[in-house]
């Protein structure tokens, strides 16, 4: 039996994943063809098909391509001494991709595939769960630490930040003009003003009473 080289077999892999990333992001999954990511990765069939059964798997191992060094900077997110910058960390780490041209489209492919493929929108459900978990925690302890507002419940404002993370994807794949890089340091703005605004009961002059508020309608 002939040896496998484990690195040349990853790299063989990695091949036809790179060869298929533009032909699902440029056409969608449902158009592109077995025979087209041969042609791209300049392989016979035969040869995809011992390193990958069918198109799906080659759909999902893109889709899982960055999986161990997300793994990676998530924990050591969750490590970080200071929570707010491993936070911002992890925001910067999760929306950068979106300023590759490809990215946008392919996530927009990957949603629209999940709806018909329970495997798929389980793995998309457990990569968001496990963002999710990681952001409500750095939450949680950068509350602790009095560098964000205790007064925010941390999943929900998780759930807002991964909103806003998301709309930088589906911004870029649909509207031209927007660009992700360029707005990366509004989205930093826009969550460092969100979560650091001052508890309800510490902030100056305290909110207006409702009288107050009558009389201005008044005026």
């Amino acid at each position: 039996m002939r040896t496998i080289d484990p690195a040349k077999h990853a790299a063989r892999r990695q091949h036809i994943v790179n060869a298929a990333c533009e032909l699902f992001a440029t056409q969608g999954f449902e158009r592109t063809t077995t025979a087209q990511i041969c042609k791209a990765a300049g392989m016979s069939s035969g040869n995809v098909f011992h390193y990958f059964p069918n198109k799906r798997t080659i759909f999902i191992a893109l889709l899982q391509d960055d999986k161990d060094e997300k793994t990676e900077r998530l924990a050591a997110a969750k490590a970080g001494a200071d929570p707010w910058a491993a936070l911002l960390d992890v925001v910067r780490f999760l929306a950068a991709p979106a300023a590759e041209p490809l990215a946008p489209p392919l996530v927009m492919e990957a949603m629209l595939q999940a709806h018909r493929d329970p495997e798929l929108a389980e793995l998309l459900s457990q990569d968001n769960t496990d963002e999710h978990a990681v952001i409500t925690e750095l939450l949680t302890k950068a509350a602790a630490a009095g560098q964000i507002d205790p007064d925010l419940d941390p999943g929900h404002a998780a759930s807002w930040v991964m909103a806003l993370i998301a709309s930088m994807y589906t911004s870029a794949a649909t509207e031209p003009s927007f660009d992700p890089a360029g707005q990366l340091p509004t989205l930093l703005l826009i969550l460092e003003r969100f979560l650091h605004g001052e508890p309800h009961e510490h902030r100056t002059g305290g909110a207006p009473s409702r009288e107050t508020n009558t009389s201005a309608v008044a005026r």
